[in-house]
């Protein structure tokens, strides 16, 4: 499971960064692995829970992602990208399923007798939504807004299921233990297994006059905005998580709400330098590590003579210098103008200012299929000179 950074550093969410900070120096103190008695596993977890509280875009993602959000190596679940978090499996059992191989060879081992008794907090399920940003978007970062129907805690009962003001009464299936047990028997002996009450959801309690908004399920259906950051230079195909904004359930823990990124091709294609004037634009753009590539067609004289060009990037025009006598597939590097990385990579607004990879242009020399008899004769005269 994730790291929960406010509670390794002890202290609320809300909490202010000298609150932070004077928790993180005592625990810090407390465990430094050279004093007797020091903890190195409980020392490092106590630095990495503060370099992302005390920086306030880092804490502003993980309130948002949680530790296994983009950028974050925290966490125990590493699955999609670096930032982007593992997946949580928890709730892959399906519901009310408790099934414990501990019961099972509790059985075998000891004689037909009781085995280990175990319930698993029920958890509402995870949502997935599918997101299309353009290639610039990818690459700078960018927030998104959309809206998602959900099933959410009650907002009148706060998930009690009861009506303000009225009082529950035990559970008459559980005894007001919140799980039923069941003496299963197989091949192997009689073994015991513990689910979450279906009656209660686990609280042990029912209400004496149930809550009328949601009629007593704790629960209500609600269509839910949610403003994402995209972070830059994420890939298509990646995936963030927003946690609790997935499927609540009452007496559980709500779901994830997970996004999936789709880079949309562009239809920008390179522009001919035949009879065309002004800016050329990049063929083929993509995105390779830090870099980003692209294709910059050049005319036969372009390579010849060499040329000055301007040249349509994602930061607006710039001029390259076409160097006399450049080949084909020749790569020219404008440095800085590729993906933002570090720090401030992962604020949209901040991201161009970021320290950035390079620009690399894959220099392709078009060669007409038709010339005119004067572009022809030229030709012939150049040939002559054995050029």
């Amino acid at each position: 499971m994730s790291q929960d950074y406010y509670k390794t550093l002890g202290v609320e969410k809300g909490a202010s960064k000298d609150e932070i900070k004077k928790a993180f120096r005592k625990l810090a103190h407390e465990h430094h692995p050279d004093k007797n008695g020091g903890d190195d596993k409980k020392f490092k977890e106590l630095n990495e829970a503060y370099t992302v509280l005390s920086d306030d875009q880092k804490r502003a993602q993980y309130d948002q992602f949680g530790s296994a959000g983009p950028g974050f190596s925290g966490g125990g679940n590493q699955g999609y990208n670096q930032g982007f978090g593992g997946f949580d499996f928890s709730g892959f059992g399906g519901e009310g399923m408790e099934f414990d191989l501990g019961d099972l060879f509790g059985g075998m081992f000891g004689g037909g007798g009781r085995g280990r008794r175990q319930s698993k907090e029920k958890r509402g399920s995870d949502i997935q939504v599918d997101i299309e940003i353009t290639f610039e978007e990818s690459i700078f970062g960018t927030e998104k807004e959309f809206s998602v129907h959900r099933t959410d805690t009650c907002t009148h009962c706060k998930g009690e299921r009861k009506e303000p003001g009225t009082d529950s009464s035990t559970c008459s299936t559980c005894n007001g233990h919140g799980q039923v047990v069941e003496n299963k028997r197989s091949m192997f002996g009689t073994f015991q297994s513990a689910r979450v009450c279906d009656t209660c959801d686990g609280t042990g309690k029912v209400p004496k006059v149930k809550c009328t908004l949601c009629k007593g399920k704790g629960t209500i259906s609600k269509k839910d905005t949610i403003r994402a950051i995209i972070p830059a230079g994420i890939e298509s195909g990646e995936m963030l998580r927003v946690t609790s904004k997935g499927e609540a359930i009452a007496g559980g823990r709500t779901g994830d709400l997970f996004i999936k990124i789709h880079v949309r091709k562009e239809s920008r294609q390179a522009k001919s330098a035949y009879g065309v004037q002004g800016v050329t634009h990049l063929g083929n753009l993509r995105k390779e590590g830090n870099n980003i590539v692209g294709e910059l067609h050049i005319k036969v004289t372009d390579t010849l003579l060499g040329v000055e060009k301007e040249v349509q990037t994602l930061d607006g025009a710039i001029t390259v210098k076409i160097p006399k006598g450049i080949t084909h597939g020749e790569i020219l590097r404008v440095k800085e103008k590729g993906v933002p990385f570090g720090a401030g990579s992962e604020n949209p607004e901040k991201s161009r200012s970021a320290r950035r990879g390079d620009l690399m242009l894959i220099v392709r020399i078009d060669i007409p299929d038709k010339m005119s008899k004067a572009a022809h004769k030229l030709v012939e005269e150049l040939k002559e000179e054995g050029v």
